[in-house]
């Protein structure tokens, strides 16, 4: 890569980087756990959301929503929240801090518990933009194969949870469980994988729990 190049992405993460931890210092000194959710497209963010928004109910949850184009994910959001809101990104394949910045004007954080923002479609580029989330979670659903967290590794090895969707599936498909979970831990092998239905609800009650249990360790002092 042109050195003046390398020079003008390190720019950009820096900046990056500068709003993103301001975000963070703002969602911590309001008590959200903010969840920043990767995964391919067709994975089940949005679905998993919804289910969701309707279990953790009446605790109050907000969205914010990254798709290059529409509001169609948003508005299904919508029905289960009154705090979602969309950010288009156009051709920019991830969401940076500053556009989460900028979508959060005038909502008292402080009245949330949770803010989940639902990235763009895509295992490369989010990994690279932190958003000021207290933890990463990457999806992957049974229709894709059981090697792809080997192939899209920088998202894994940053991740706080490995979320496997769409398991009402796996007694119709050729999917591999085992082999999913060595091509996970051979990327990083402390990350815990929770397999889900959001479908049948298999899976939730752990999900939730482990949401809960990383809000909770918020008020924790840190050593």
């Amino acid at each position: 890569m042109p050195e003046e190049l390398v020079r003008l992405e390190q720019r950009l993460l820096r900046r990056n980087e500068d709003a993103a931890a301001e975000l963070r210092r703002r969602f911590r000194a309001a008590g959200i756990l903010t969840v920043n959710l990767m995964s391919s497209p067709g994975a089940g963010k949005t679905t998993v959301l919804e289910r969701t928004l309707a279990s953790i109910a009446p605790e109050p949850a907000a969205v914010v929503v990254g798709d290059l184009a529409t509001e169609n994910d948003a508005r299904r959001l919508r029905r289960h929240s009154p705090w979602v809101r969309q950010v288009t990104t156009g051709t920019v394949c991830h969401l940076e801090a500053a556009m989460v910045a900028a979508v959060l004007e005038g909502w008292d954080l402080e009245r949330l518990h949770y803010l989940f923002i639902e990235n763009v479609g895509n295992l490369v580029c989010p990994a690279s933009f932190d958003l000021g989330e207290a933890v990463r979670v990457v999806l992957f659903a049974v229709t894709e194969g059981e090697d792809k967290p080997e192939k899209y590794p920088p998202i894994v090895h940053r991740a706080d949870l490995v979320v496997l969707t769409k398991c009402d599936l796996l007694p119709y498909l050729g999917f591999d469980l085992e082999r999913f979970r060595a091509s996970v831990h051979s990327v990083n092998p402390a990350v815990p994988i929770l397999p889900l239905s959001a479908r049948t609800g298999d899976g939730l009650g752990a999900w939730l729990a482990w949401l809960r249990s990383r809000r909770a360790a918020l008020a924790v002092p840190s050593s």
